[in-house]
């Protein structure tokens, strides 16, 4: 993925391991709160990600088809600045824990790794990748739980 993703509007592509263009990143400007939608190569929308409004806490909502998937909210009684919680609307929870704004965290189910954010594993600058661990896994739902956090991380850093 690209790193520089932090403008109103932003688009950018993430790729496969073969460098073709896997979904698209379409950050969408001019709206009340922060909004991006993932989307495949014919242009179809796979998820939508929202910024939570009113919220006491950062948050930001994954949907799919126009219906809640899950919510992301920085963790607090974590000793960890850097921990996440995803709560999917099924009750699982997913944590996410690592050097987020340095792009090198896990995604983990129940102590399960998920899927691992990495810049070590390619030499292109302000790129970092995202190996989805298992194939049975929802890559549009980790993609997004990426996308989310290091967009939540790099907010609470602009803030402060």
């Amino acid at each position: 993925m690209r790193d520089r993703i932090f403008g109103i509007g932003d688009d950018y592509w993430i790729t496969d391991e073969h460098g073709r263009k896997a979904f698209l990143v379409d950050g969408k400007a001019l709206r009340l709160r922060d909004t991006l939608e993932i989307k495949d190569p014919s242009g179809q929308v796979l998820i939508t990600l929202r910024e939570k409004m009113f919220s006491l806490r950062d948050a930001m909502t994954i949907e799919r088809d126009g219906e809640a998937l899950a919510t992301i909210r920085r963790k607090r009684l974590s000793l960890l600045r850097n921990h996440y919680r995803v709560s999917l609307v099924e009750g699982t929870e997913l944590d996410v824990s690592g050097k987020i704004l340095d792009r090198e965290f896990a995604v983990e189910y129940d102590g399960e790794l998920l899927a691992e954010v990495s810049r070590r594993w390619l030499s292109v600058r302000e790129t970092y990748g995202v190996n989805v661990v298992r194939e049975d896994a929802d890559h549009a739902l980790l993609l997004a739980v990426a996308v989310c956090v290091i967009r939540m991380a790099e907010k609470e850093r602009e803030e402060h």
